[in-house]
């Protein structure tokens, strides 16, 4: 059976597959929008509210990775995050082209209408309402662009920063067996020499004693065979 941590990581997942695609959808809804700038407009507020819920499933993304407790698995999880942003990146950045392709085209169609005819004042009036309400829409999709580019930089940091920690803790786990690795190589080495010393410290104690019986039989048979 799954464990619930690898259950919820498959489904942010999913969900974050099925937002990029309705994202991807979105703006090709709004590279052939024709006009006017209130379909447009409605487009892309429910391009916002995609990559708003977008966003959110890979923060959830991310925050499961570092929760995990292996590290090949923390790693696994956060350059999928990462992949994850990139192209969410991509899709920000094909918004953008495609905003201003979409205003390009509804302001060529206003002015064709316009120059087939018409009250010149009444003309004149619509192109500058209409070429207000484009600043502003332009203005709007710009400046919401570079919030949602700001905080995928932020982003970016912060899964950098935590790399740079696990290659930090990695890097300290490795010293640390290295300094293990010394004290057991030294660790031997004192036994090896003790065993040694042992070997020795038996060997002297048989010649002692060896001697010693030596001395004791020659005494004996000084005093029981004078003679011989």
């Amino acid at each position: 059976m799954a464990a619930p941590q690898d259950v919820h990581v498959r489904i942010c997942n999913q969900e974050i597959v099925k937002f990029d695609l309705e994202v991807k959808a979105l703006i090709q809804d709004i590279r052939d929008c024709s006009g006017p700038l209130s379909a447009l407009t409605k487009l892309n507020t429910e391009v916002k509210e995609k990559f708003q819920q977008l966003r959110h499933r890979i923060q959830e993304l991310e925050q499961s990775a570092k929760e995990q407790d292996k590290e090949s698995e923390k790693q696994l999880l956060l350059q999928e995050v990462e992949n994850h942003k990139k192209q969410m990146l991509s899709n920000q950045t094909s918004w953008r082209k495609a905003n201003l392709t979409c205003k390009i085209a509804i302001d060529n169609l206003e002015k064709a209408e316009l120059l087939q005819g018409g009250d010149p004042l009444r003309q004149r009036k619509t192109t500058k309402e209409s070429l207000a309400q484009t600043s502003s829409v332009i203005t709007e999709s710009l400046m919401g662009i570079s919030r949602m580019m700001s905080q995928q930089v932020q982003q970016s940091e912060e899964a950098m920063q935590t790399l740079v920690n696990s290659s930090r803790t990695i890097l300290d786990a490795n010293e640390e067996f290295k300094s293990m690795s010394g004290t057991i190589q030294l660790g031997r080495k004192l036994i090896t020499k003790y065993n040694r010393r042992e070997l020795t410290d038996k060997l002297l104690i048989f010649l002692a004693l060896a001697l010693f019986l030596a001395t004791v039989l020659y005494i004996v048979k000084k005093r029981l065979f004078p003679f011989l």
